[in-house]
């Protein structure tokens, strides 16, 4: 009998709980049998149906004209900007944004866009007058101001719809087009207690993940008008993004919405349980925001603590020095969080 049985991913290599990432997460019974009975087809084509309809679902739930399915995160932010704007234009975003600091660059490097990073506020938003502030004057020395783009969740934080309004107003009475990469976006409504159309329509083109809090193996959507996601979805067949019998991971996608979208609450309330308890024992700085915790040990043993829980089956990420991000995901049930919490308990005891 395998050593993790009746904890997540039993039966399965790997630590009783892995609080790395919510990308760990594995598809569970149900999943594996929606993508094994999906419809297929030639998604190049256009012919897959079960691509098809996971993107007729979003542009629905979402009040958009159109989506398209991509491979990752990182491509539909990119096919988003490629489609918004042309070489030489700029894109102003948050300088702790994911689109500016962890896309390697790719609208500047692939595709001749400019980044153009601003403050982020410690709550997660872009303040109005720094958007405006980043705006370019009309002057061939500068680059053409043409997107602003926002992000919910950042950091785990789910920025208030108020803030996200406001940065949205600043940049479209500056000429701007409005970008959402909302790669955690169900938590953020979660969060929020907003509809999905509420965040959504803040933004004329949303970036969806659904292997992240929603446990899909692999896929993102953009969502948006028809005219930019028909200029989006050339751009993933130059990017090599476009995939043939894709309904596999559609499939995954669409069990992920009915299934796992309405459970994102018990992430963020094990979240809490374990902000909790890393408080009580005093151990240093703890923050917690929807899915994730960051915990900066007082005594900068974050290699020694990240030992000691690999010995107790539990996963953890993190450099040498500062803050430890933990993740709660779908694979992180009762008794894999117990078995962190005792992990934690031991080593501060």
């Amino acid at each position: 009998m395998s050593q993790y049985t009746g904890l997540a991913g039993a039966g399965r290599d790997g630590p009783l709980c892995d609080l790395r990432s919510d990308t760990v997460t594995r598809p569970d019974a149900g999943m594996l049998q929606a993508m094994a009975a999906a419809e297929l087809g030639d998604d190049v084509f256009g012919e897959d149906p079960s691509v098809n309809h996971l993107e007729a679902e979003l542009a629905e739930r979402l009040g958009k004209e159109a989506c398209l399915f991509l491979p990752t995160g990182t491509m539909s932010n990119f096919t988003a900007l490629l489609a918004h704007c042309q070489r030489g234009e700029e894109v102003i975003c948050g300088r702790g944004y994911h689109v500016y600091a962890y896309e390697a660059a790719g609208a500047s490097v692939l595709g001749g866009i400019a980044l153009c990073p601003v403050a982020v506020r410690a709550d997660g938003a872009l303040d109005p007058a720094e958007i405006r502030a980043a705006v370019k004057e009309d002057d061939p020395h500068l680059p053409i101001s043409r997107l602003l783009s926002l992000e919910n969740t950042h950091n785990g934080l789910a920025v208030p719809l108020a803030d996200m309004a406001a940065a949205a107003e600043a940049g479209r009475a500056a000429g701007l087009s409005v970008h959402l990469d909302g790669a955690r976006f169900f938590n953020a409504i979660t969060a929020l207690g907003c509809t999905e159309t509420d965040l959504a329509g803040l933004a004329d083109t949303v970036s969806v993940c659904l292997s992240k809090g929603l446990g899909t193996p692999a896929g993102s959507v953009l969502a948006g008008p028809a005219d930019l996601i028909a200029k989006a979805r050339r751009w993933r067949k130059m990017l090599g993004g476009g995939m043939r019998q894709a309904g596999v991971l559609a499939a995954a996608g669409l069990y992920a919405l009915e299934h796992n979208a309405g459970r994102l609450a018990e992430d963020h309330a094990r979240a809490a349980e374990l902000a909790d308890v890393l408080r009580g024992l005093g151990a240093g700085e703890v923050v917690q925001a929807t899915n994730m915790v960051f915990f900066t040990p007082a005594d900068g043993r974050n290699d020694d603590l990240r030992a000691h829980l690999a010995a107790e089956g539990v996963a953890i990420g993190g450099s040498s020095s500062g803050a430890i991000r933990l993740v709660l995901h779908k694979d992180v049930e009762d008794a894999a969080l117990a078995q962190a919490l005792q992990g934690l308990k031991s080593f501060y005891a």
